[in-house]
C-alpha cells in the first residue's frame, strides 16, 4: 500500500507518485473500454467534474468516435460556464535577476550572457502607462527569485505603483502575481496589497525530474514549492493559479498531477484553483526546447485542454503567447477562458522595444500580434474580448466566484461586464475596423442577456460610456 491522501498537507502524499503510476496504468488498460468511457462521459455531462483517474482515461482514449464526443462535450461545458467571453491580460516582467538553476529557463543563475534588468519605479510607471495606452486592465507581474535584487518589499512597491497610475481613461484594475514560493506571512502581505490571483507553475509534478531540472537554488526544494498554494490560501489569498510546463516530463504524468493538485486544494480549502495554465516549453536565450524530449504535438495539446475542461468545469484556463495564433484558435472553443495579447516577455519592453543586444526575454513569443489585432481576431471568431475585473473588486473570489459560476449566473453578471469593458476599449483604444466590428458584436450580444433588468441597465451603462463615464460593473 502507498500513502495517497488528497487531504494531506505533505506534497508527496497529495501528489503521490505511486497513485499517478497506478492512474496511468489504469488509463492505459482502459483506453479501448467503450463501456467505461461512456460511463465517464455520462458522469461528465452532469457538469460536476471528474476524478483524476476518470479524466486520464478520457485523455488516453483512442476510439475516434469517443474522442469526438470528448471534444463536443468540452466545447459545450465551456459555453455553459464561460459563454463566449475571453478575458484579456498582459504579463509585466519586473526583473530577471534569479538565484535558481532551472535548466529550462534563461533566467538561470549560470546564464552570463542574458542581459539582467530590474525596473525602477519610474520605469514601472512608464511600462504601465504604455500598457494602459494599449487598453489593458489586468496584468500578471513576474520576477525571478532573488532575495537581494527582488525582495518581497520590491514586489509590493511595484504593485502599489501599478495601482496608483490613472493615465487618461486607463487603469490597471487587477494585478495577478507570479513569483516564487514564499511564506504564509509574505502571502498575507500580498493579499493586503490587493493582488488578484497568485500564480505559481509546478513546472513538473514528477519529484525526481523536478529535482534534476532544478539542481541549485531554493526552488530545488520540491515539497516547499509544491505546498506553496496551501500557504498562499492560509495567508488569505482566495484565488490561486496552478500549471505545469508541458515538455519537461511525460504529459500523461503532468495531467494527473495537475488534477490531483486541484483535488487537494478542493479537499483542504473547499475550493480548487481559480485558473490552470497549460504552457509548453519554448525557445529562449540559452534554452533549446529540442533538448527536452517530452514535447507534445498540437493534437495532444488540444486533447489536454479538452479533458481539463471536462474534469474541472468551473476553473478558468489560460493560454499565453507562447502559443501561435493557429494553436490558440484551435483550443479557444475547447476550454480556454483567458489569453494574453500584445505581450512582451522581456523585462519591461512595452514603453520602449528592446534591442537584440539587450535581450532579457524569458521565452520567444509565438503570437506577436498587437492587442488590437488580437481583439479584432477574437471578435471575428465570435468571442467577446473581456477586460472585466469586477468579481475581484466586488469580493466574488474563491468559493464565492465558484458559486456564481456553478449557479449559471455568468450570463447575468460576467456577460454584461464583458460587454461594458469591451465598449470602454472600443471608445478609448480601438482601431476604426476593430471599433466597427465591436459595436456590431455588442449590439447582438446585449439581446442575449436573460435578465430583462440587467439587460436594460447594461444598455444604459454602455450609453454612459459613450458619454465619457467609466468603470461600471454588476
Amino acid at each position: 500500500m502507498y500513502n495517497y491522501d488528497p487531504k494531506s498537507l505533505k506534497a508527496e502524499e497529495f501528489i503521490n507518485h505511486k497513485e499517478i503510476e497506478e492512474t496511468l496504468r489504469y488509463a492505459e488498460e482502459n483506453k479501448h473500454n467503450a463501456e467505461l468511457i461512456d460511463s465517464i462521459l455520462e458522469k461528465a455531462r452532469l457538469r460536476k467534474g471528474l476524478s483524476h483517474r476518470e479524466a486520464e482515461v478520457l485523455l488516453d482514449c483512442d476510439i475516434p468516435e469517443k474522442n469526438e464526443e470528448i471534444y463536443k462535450l468540452a466545447e459545450q461545458i465551456k459555453k455553459d460556464f464561460y459563454g463566449n467571453r475571453i478575458v484579456m491580460f498582459a504579463p509585466l516582467y519586473l526583473s530577471n535577476y534569479c538565484v535558481n538553476g532551472c535548466l529550462y529557463c534563461p533566467y538561470h543563475a549560470k546564464n552570463k550572457h542574458i542581459c539582467r534588468k530590474k525596473l525602477t519605479q519610474d520605469e514601472v510607471r512608464q511600462e504601465v502607462i504604455a500598457l494602459q495606452d494599449m487598453g489593458h486592465k489586468r496584468l500578471a507581474i513576474e520576477a525571478g527569485e532573488d532575495p537581494v535584487n527582488n525582495p518581497l518589499e520590491y514586489i509590493l512597491e511595484c504593485i502599489k505603483t501599478i495601482y496608483s497610475i490613472k493615465h487618461k481613461n486607463g487603469a490597471i484594475r487587477r494585478v495577478n502575481v507570479n513569483i516564487a514560493a514564499t511564506t504564509v506571512e509574505n502571502y498575507r502581505k500580498l493579499k493586503e496589497a490587493g493582488i488578484g490571483t497568485y500564480i505559481l507553475f509546478q513546472e513538473t509534478y514528477h519529484k525526481e525530474s523536478y529535482e534534476r531540472l532544478h539542481p541549485t537554488g531554493p526552488k530545488h526544494n520540491y515539497a516547499y514549492h509544491t505546498e506553496a498554494m496551501d500557504r498562499a490560501m492560509e495567508g488569505g489569498i482566495d484565488d490561486v493559479g496552478i500549471g505545469a510546463l508541458f515538455g519537461l516530463e511525460l504529459y500523461r504524468y503532468e495531467f494527473a498531477g495537475l488534477l490531483m493538485h486541484a483535488e487537494h486544494l478542493e479537499a483542504v480549502h473547499g475550493v480548487g484553483p481559480h485558473t490552470i495554465s497549460v504552457p509548453r516549453v519554448r525557445r529562449a536565450d540559452d534554452i533549446d526546447p529540442d533538448e527536452f524530449d517530452n514535447g507534445i504535438t498540437d493534437d495532444t495539446f488540444a486533447k489536454i485542454v479538452a479533458c481539463l475542461r471536462i474534469a474541472v468545469p468551473y476553473t478558468g484556463m489560460i493560454v499565453s503567447t507562447r502559443e501561435s495564433q493557429k494553436s490558440r484558435e484551435r483550443v479557444l472553443h475547447l476550454g480556454i477562458s483567458q489569453i494574453s495579447g500584445g505581450s512582451r516577455t522581456s523585462v519591461g519592453g512595452y514603453a520602449e522595444p528592446e534591442s537584440e543586444e539587450e535581450n532579457s526575454a524569458q521565452f520567444d513569443v509565438s503570437d506577436n500580434r498587437s492587442l488590437d489585432e488580437v481583439v479584432n481576431w477574437l471578435m471575428r471568431l465570435g468571442y467577446i474580448p473581456s477586460f472585466c475585473t469586477a468579481c475581484y473588486r466586488e469580493g466574488r473570489t474563491g468559493d464565492r466566484f465558484m458559486s456564481l459560476c456553478k449557479a449559471g449566473q455568468i450570463q447575468n453578471c460576467c456577460h454584461p461586464n464583458a460587454l461594458m469593458t469591451l465598449k470602454e476599449y472600443l471608445v478609448d483604444y480601438a482601431s476604426e475596423d476593430t471599433r466597427k466590428i465591436g459595436e456590431e458584436l455588442i449590439a447582438r450580444e446585449l439581446t442575449t442577456i436573460p435578465n430583462e433588468k440587467v439587460r436594460a441597465k447594461a444598455t444604459e451603462y454602455i450609453d454612459n460610456i459613450i458619454h465619457g463615464q467609466r468603470d461600471f460593473r454588476f
